[in-house]
Parts: structure tokens; sequence; C-alpha cells
């Protein structure tokens, strides 16, 4: 194992507003974490131009047949994959159009294999086992930067000709990199030095949250801010569907759910029938159509 000093990431600095954590009471450190956070969400905030041309290149190469992968070791690949597990439920999709690869697999969700992130032919490899193509997008994320097995994994991509996108917490006089998208958001020193589970963990989920939402939401799985391709398969869910279907069609709980279940349980597909008294074979033809955009359908 190579032996670099690290010490000047911003990830990796001391917070002067935590130099006394140790002799906190837990409503100061409540309160210092609170205003810390607030901090991750500033930074995230600065990144919106790089945050939406990533959402807009995802959009379209998923509209073209390509996928996205996020990629990452540790809390970084941790949240990639929590991610992609939560849009087939969110959003009905297919889990093979957004996947989440996590350095050591399954295995280290929950058991630590931070050490694997130093194997850059690993990432390589990930790439090449996934058959990823010049239609897919691979979203490295590493909060320090450096991380060799994103890095392989990215090189790799850029290879086959997938596009690219890059997430990490340090400036690029500190890491500079070269790929299609970079997301930087300075969240600045952990309020436990080095931890980036923290901060930098908190900026890559409000950032994952923020594209994999606006995907689908350019990908017509949502109408105004409701989520009608929702996965119909527990009773939560199921009462989700009903009260969407109740609150734009303006009608009774009862026939809500009849329509439902008429339209086999497909919110999408219920409202279509209603607002152009069609049957589902009909609805879903014009759904074809659109691509499945709602709001063209009934345009």
């Amino acid at each position: 194992m190579k032996n670099h000093d690290r010490g000047y990431l911003l990830t990796e600095q001391a917070n002067p507003h935590s130099q006394n954590l140790d002799r906190l009471s837990a409503l100061e450190i409540v309160e210092l974490f609170n205003q810390e956070d607030l901090r991750a969400v500033a930074a995230v905030g600065q990144e919106k131009e790089a945050i939406a041309q990533a959402i807009t290149l995802i959009a379209e190469a998923i509209a073209k047949g390509g996928r996205l992968f996020y990629i990452g070791a540790g809390t970084s690949g941790r949240l990639g994959v929590l991610d992609a597990a939560e849009c087939p439920p969110t959003f009905c999709s297919d889990p093979e159009l957004i996947q989440g690869i996590l350095a050591g697999g399954m295995n280290a969700m929950v058991r630590s294999s931070e050490a694997l992130e130093d194997r850059e032919d690993d990432g390589a490899d990930a790439i090449c086992e996934r058959n990823i193509s010049d239609r897919d997008v691979v979203f490295g994320i590493t909060a320090g930067g450096t991380t060799p097995y994103v890095h392989g994994a990215l090189k790799a991509a850029k290879q086959r000709g997938a596009k690219t996108i890059f997430f990490c917490c340090v400036p690029p006089e500190q890491f500079p990199i070269q790929y299609d998208i970079e997301i930087r958001p300075l969240v600045g020193a952990e309020v436990l030095a080095g931890s980036t589970r923290l901060k930098a963990g908190t900026a890559t989920k409000l950032v994952l949250n923020t594209i994999s939402t606006g995907v689908m939401v350019q990908l017509g799985k949502v109408y105004g801010n409701r989520m009608i391709d929702v996965s119909v398969t527990n009773s939560k869910l199921e009462d989700r569907a009903i009260r969407i279907i109740r609150d734009l069609t303006a009608l009774s709980r009862e026939d809500s759910a009849a329509l439902l279940e008429r339209s086999g349980r497909k919110v999408k597909l219920a409202l279509l029938m209603h607002w152009k008294g069609v049957d589902a074979t009909t609805a879903a033809q014009i759904l074809q159509e659109t691509q499945g955009h709602l709001g063209k359908a009934i345009a």
C-alpha cells in the first residue's frame, strides 16, 4: 500500500469549530452538527449548474437505452447503492436502469471493507463485468477525490466511450480531474476530522437524491409533484397510489381504488384512463406514443 500524505486535502483538515468536541455536552454537540450541516446544504447549492448538467446527461442517455452506474467505496459507494435501490419502488423503474457498484460487493454494505478502495484494477474490472458501453453513464463518488477504485472504473468507462461524472468534496487545485462533468460541493473540514461519512456524506446524499429524482422527472415518471409510476407493492404504497388518483381526479376513495385495480395497479395508466375516458389497453398505447410522459399524453 502506497503511503501518500493526504493531509493537504480539504476533507482531511481539522475543523476549528470543533476543536473542543470531546468537551462538549450532548446538546452542544447537536448544535454544532446542525450548524455544520448547513454548510453541506450551501455547498451543494454552489454546484447547481453541474448537478443540472448531470441530470440532463443521464436522462438523455437513459432515453436512448443507456444505464447509470454509481461507483464508490465505503460510505460513498454505500450511498450510491442506496440511491439506486430506491429508484425501482419509487418510480417503478427497471432495476437494471440505475445500479450501484460498491468496492467489496454487497457484503461491504454492512461490513467494513475500505481496504478494497486502493485496488484500481478492481474498479476497471467492475466496468468490464457489467459490459458498460458508450450508451452508459458512470458516476464516480469519492469524498476526498483520490480513491483508486473509483478512478480505475472511470478510466475504464472512458475507454469504452461511456460518459463520466465525478463527485468529490475537494477543489480542483487539490485533486485535478478531467471527466465529462465534475460535481465538487466544498463542505469544508468535518466535525470529526477526516470522517467523510458526515458532511461529505450528507452532500453526497443530497446530490444523488436530486439527480435521480430529476432524471425521473425528465423521463416522465412524475406528474406535478406526484410519483405516478410508484410501484404498488405494499399497503403504504397502495394507499399512496389511491390518494394520488383521488387528489388528481376528485373521485371518491372507493372509485379511485376501483380505477387503480382496472388499470392493473398502475397510477399513470389509471389517470389517463379517467381523463381520456378510455380503457387500459388504449391508455397504454397512448402512453407508448409519448414515451411514458403523462403530461404529453393528455395535452
